[in-house]
Order: structure tokens, then sequence, then C-alpha cells
């Protein structure tokens, strides 16, 4: 059985506080999915070696925006090129391609699979803030708990296309566009 392995973090600094460099950004929570062990996974900052490493081990990485996003802010952890060390599908990069515009998770999501994102990464932001101030451990597993549903619903969106050989994206029209894929 391939180990997919479906892939999100979230940040500690915005990419306004760092003026665009997203090796300045930190991590604050990363989360992944196994297909192979069947459950996900959560990495706090002191864990990055481990999550590089599953990484490298999987048969495929999928993430939405992982590659240009993910990544950058993760390579600061590691000595090693996780493009090159890792074999990737980021959805967002693929539709892309095929329809020459950058589309959110949640626009996928939606009109794909009726659902969407539970909270958005500025409120990641304040919950990690939160987390440095008061020292309480919620707004951490809140963090945990938004990225895990993004894994989830990347997951979803990825499965979908796989057994659809097609997305949906909410374009904000009548009707969602349908876009070819051939994820697998």
């Amino acid at each position: 059985m391939r180990d997919i392995v479906y892939f999100d973090l979230e940040t500690q600094r915005s990419f306004n506080d760092v003026r665009g460099d997203k090796s300045k950004m930190g991590v604050s929570v990363a989360v992944t999915y196994s297909s192979k062990q069947e459950k996900y996974f959560i990495y706090g900052e002191d864990e990055m070696d481990a999550l590089v490493e599953q990484l490298r081990r999987a048969d495929l990485v999928v993430g939405h925006n992982h590659v240009e996003f993910d990544y950058p802010v993760l390579q600061k952890y590691t000595v090693l090129e996780l493009v090159e060390q890792t074999v990737n599908l980021d959805t967002m990069l693929d539709l892309q391609v095929r329809t020459g515009r950058r589309w959110k998770l949640d626009a996928v999501a939606s009109a794909s699979l009726g659902l969407g994102k539970s909270a958005s990464g500025v409120d990641a932001l304040k919950w990690w803030q939160e987390y440095l101030k008061t020292g309480n451990q919620q707004p951490l597993i809140d963090i945990a708990e938004y990225c895990a549903i993004d894994v989830k619903v990347t997951k979803c969106v990825y499965e979908y296309g796989v057994a659809n050989g097609m997305v949906k994206i909410d374009d904000g029209s009548a009707q969602p566009v349908e876009v070819e894929v051939d994820w697998k």
C-alpha cells in the first residue's frame, strides 16, 4: 500500500511580519495524515526533524500550496532540499497549471465537497500570539485542530479528484467550474 501523506502547517508570523521572507515565519504547528498508517500526526516546532523524515519517506506528499509556501517555511529547519527529497502533488499548483489561476482550498472544497475551512490562517496567528502571552495550551490545540481540518479537506479534495477525474471550483459565478485532473 502506498503511503500518501497529506500535509499542512501553520506559522508563528504573518507574511507581512517578515516582509515576505517565508524562512522567518516559523512553524507553530504542522499536521500530516498518513494513508498507510491511517492516522494524523501533529508536530510542534521542536519536532520538525520527525516531520521532514515522514515527508521524505512518503510515496506521495499531497498539499494545497505546500510546495511554494509550506516547504519554504519548513526549509529553515532542515539542510535537505525538501522539493528534491520528496514526491509531491500540490493541488493548488496543479490547478493553476490547468486554469492559469491560483485557487484557494476553500473554493475547491466548497464546490467539490460542499464543505470548507473551519477558520483562517489569521485566526491561527492570533491563537499563536495568545499562546505566547498566556502560556495556555488551548490556543495550540485550536491551531492543531484547524490545521488537521485543512489536512482532512485537502485529503477529501484529492480523493474526489482521483475518483471523478475532475474537481469543481467556486469562481463566484452561478455554476462551479469543472476542471479535469489526473491525480493518482
